[in-house]
């Protein structure tokens, strides 16, 4: 997941949808993108064009499902975990923060930078970073199914916070808790501890990190989405470079390009596309890829990199992405 990323904050109404309709975007991991979850909400813009809607969602579902086998690609071509997650979340924040400062968006205040270095840490640092770090071990198909779980761990956090999900959903989180303890019984996540431990923590600090948003001070629109990850991405740099991360050898051009793969289509494009849905479509029609994107990591795995599912991970896939329609489906 990859743990939402990011790609890999939302506005307002997204975390309000995260609360109240359990659900959560993201991701992330090396597919988490940075969260719109903290994003106040919007202007309203001109009336959505039905092709425009569609594409934005084909967007989603092919690029962040595709940002797994990316990332897998990117560390197999010799490029550490933190730091080219770090590189990748600064350089994509960086330029988004030129273009909106160009067309006259407001610096963060003080206060600001302090809040998006706390959502930072958590949906990027923890978050997509655990996704990237796992999947030296973890193959990306797997990385995607786990971090596709993000809507259960959402709709607890979500509860933790005062709104408890009701009946239909809490079927949602059962089904998805044990789908997650198949994975775990097959030993689909492999028999390295720390790699699981921090895959599955990614999609749980994802989800805490796009509830907690709602409650702080955070730069407006599009602004809080290049702040966070400029502090994430700051974070990790700082962290690959204490675990004594380093280029050992010249990375190979297929690596080369997955990263800057990540960095244009992942982060930019795909977030481009997902702030539109925010603006545009149903909080469940824009939170879809929570399901698709680790149908199509999968795919893209075994087509591409030789990946193979045991039977156990096929009936955790089929658990987990049933227990997140559950969950998505608005409340009646």
């Amino acid at each position: 997941m990859a743990m939402r990323t990011w790609l890999a904050g939302k506005s307002t109404a997204t975390s309000q949808r995260t609360v109240s309709a359990s659900t959560a975007s993201s991701p992330t991991p090396t597919a988490l993108p940075v969260s719109p979850g903290a994003l106040p909400t919007p202007t309203p813009e001109a009336g959505p064009q039905r092709g425009l809607l569609i594409l934005c969602l084909l967007t989603l579902y092919l690029i962040w499902g595709s940002t797994y086998l990316a990332g897998r690609w990117m560390l197999q071509s010799g490029l550490p975990p933190f730091l080219s997650a770090g590189f990748r979340f600064m350089l994509a924040g960086t330029l988004l923060f030129t273009v909106l400062r160009m067309r006259g968006a407001p610096v963060p205040t003080q206060r600001q930078w302090r809040s998006s270095a706390v959502v930072g840490l958590l949906l990027l640092t923890i978050g997509s970073g655990g996704v990237v770090f796992a999947q030296q071990w973890v193959p990306s198909g797997m990385a995607a199914l786990v971090v596709g779980s993000l809507p259960i761990w959402s709709a607890l956090f979500g509860g933790l916070f005062g709104q408890w999900p009701g009946t239909l959903e809490r079927w949602g989180l059962a089904l998805g808790f044990g789908g997650i303890v198949l994975l775990n019984l097959g030993g689909s996540l492999g028999a390295d501890l720390v790699p699981t431990l921090a895959l599955m923590a990614a999609p749980m600090s994802w989800a805490f990190g796009s509830i907690l948003s709602r409650r702080m001070d955070l730069p407006r629109g599009m602004m809080a989405s290049a702040a966070q990850m400029i502090c994430g991405g700051a974070l990790m740099l700082v962290f690959g470079l204490v675990r004594g991360e380093h280029i050992a050898q010249v990375p190979s051009t297929r690596g080369i390009l997955s990263l800057l793969y990540l960095i244009t289509f992942g982060s930019l494009i795909g977030y481009s596309a997902y702030g539109y849905l925010l603006r545009h479509a149903s909080p469940a029609l824009a939170t879809s890829y929570a399901y698709v994107n680790p149908v199509v990591a999968v795919g893209l795995g075994s087509l591409l990199a030789g990946e193979t599912m045991s039977p156990q991970a096929w009936g955790a896939m089929a658990a987990i992405l049933g227990a997140v329609v559950l969950l998505t489906r608005k409340r009646r």
